[in-house]
């Protein structure tokens, strides 16, 4: 009987040390959690969306049309925020976006000090593969390079290419 009480109480024991170990063990992201992670990572600061915020499908008319051998492909479409790859004869070239920045409003301030301009609005560099415009002292429009062979000039001509005076206007 001792013998049995004896073993019981060290599978009980084991159990329980099992059950205390495996609990205290990190578990990885959920896949929403790794994704908000993954974005934050990426540069976009913004974790929620103010409920003031433009809707994304509002900013798709003011993205550059596709012609010739160039397409655009919208990717991502949510409030405030709208973003589409930039194609040349189906190889990706960039990501341009538009975000609205009354979510966030502190990514106004990478603009404070820009001296360089893009059809009259603050233009500023973000890394090594980024260029962005502030329109209307509220919109942050962006392209992000995916390939080496799109640089600064051609980031800068792009973003021309949007209907900026139009964007400014939204409210």
């Amino acid at each position: 009987m001792k013998n049995k009480k004896i073993s019981s109480f060290i599978i009980s024991f084991c159990l329980f040390s099992l059950l205390l170990l495996s609990s205290c063990t990190p578990q990885p992201p959920s896949r929403f959690e790794g994704a908000q992670q993954e974005s934050i990572s990426a540069g976009n600061k913004n974790t929620a969306v103010d409920k003031n915020a433009v809707k994304g499908a509002t900013f798709n008319q003011f993205f550059p049309s596709n012609s010739g051998e160039y397409e655009r492909v919208f990717t991502q479409e949510k409030g405030g925020f709208v973003q589409a790859k930039l194609k040349k004869n189906g190889e990706d070239l960039a990501i341009l976006a538009i975000f609205d920045t009354i979510s966030n409003p502190s990514a106004k301030d990478d603009f404070k000090n820009s001296t360089d301009k893009i059809n009259g609005f603050p233009a500023v560099q973000k890394g090594s593969n980024s260029t962005a415009v502030l329109v209307g002292d509220r919109y942050q429009v962006s392209i992000r390079s995916s390939n080496n062979d799109f640089g600064i000039e051609e980031r800068k001509e792009w973003l021309s290419k949007f209907d900026l005076n139009s964007l400014s206007k939204v409210k």
